[in-house]
């Protein structure tokens, strides 16, 4: 079992670094603000692990955790901010596509999706470029706590009609109050590694 309490920030990289040791990875990619860094704190335990910003678009790299000497969690920026041109598309897809070349330590990608908002065209880019590829890779809604049980039942409606996503793919909720979900989610990645 992975003890996810037991991690350590690595480091930034713009790119997929060379450096480190050949572990597994498991990347988390979204929109900006959609919660990844949020997910990595609920996940380890550690409130301030992962910087937290109220403004979207402010991580711009790479970041590694080394969970309990076994795998590397990756905080990949987020996609889709367009207020600023500080971080431009064009930067974005160089990192991103420095990461995925070649990665064969790569076990899993974690598309963080708000729960609160209906499938962007940047999501169905990523599932679409996530499914040419064959990359294996999970669905986590996050913010499903701020939801009432009709607005938590049309996430389901929007999985059935979005037709980019594969009928077998792994879905999660991220919901702060429900901690079985949390604990299916550490289970899951346990289970991958």
């Amino acid at each position: 079992m992975i003890n996810f309490n037991n991690i350590q920030f690595i480091r930034s990289y713009v790119k997929k670094p060379e450096d480190l040791l050949k572990l597994p990875q498991v990347i988390f990619v979204g929109k900006s603000n959609v919660g990844k860094s949020t997910l990595i704190n609920e996940i380890t335990g550690f409130k301030k692990l992962a910087f937290v910003s109220s403004k979207p678009g402010h991580t711009k790299l790479l970041n590694f955790y080394l969970v309990d000497n076994k795998f590397y969690l990756v905080d990949a920026p987020g996609y889709g901010y367009s207020k600023s041109n500080k971080f431009s598309f064009i930067e974005y897809s160089k990192i991103m596509d420095s990461y995925f070349s070649d990665n064969n330590d790569l076990k899993c990608v974690v598309l963080l999706i708000d729960g609160r908002r209906e499938f962007s065209n940047d999501d169905n880019s990523m599932i679409e470029f996530l499914n040419h590829y064959k990359i294996n890779y999970v669905i986590l809604f996050t913010k499903v706590d701020k939801l009432n049980q009709k607005e938590k039942y049309a996430i389901s409606k929007r999985i059935k009609e979005n037709n980019l996503i594969k009928e077998n793919t792994k879905i999660f909720y991220s919901n702060i109050n429900n901690e079985i979900n949390l604990l299916d989610f550490k289970d899951f990645l346990s289970s991958i590694l």
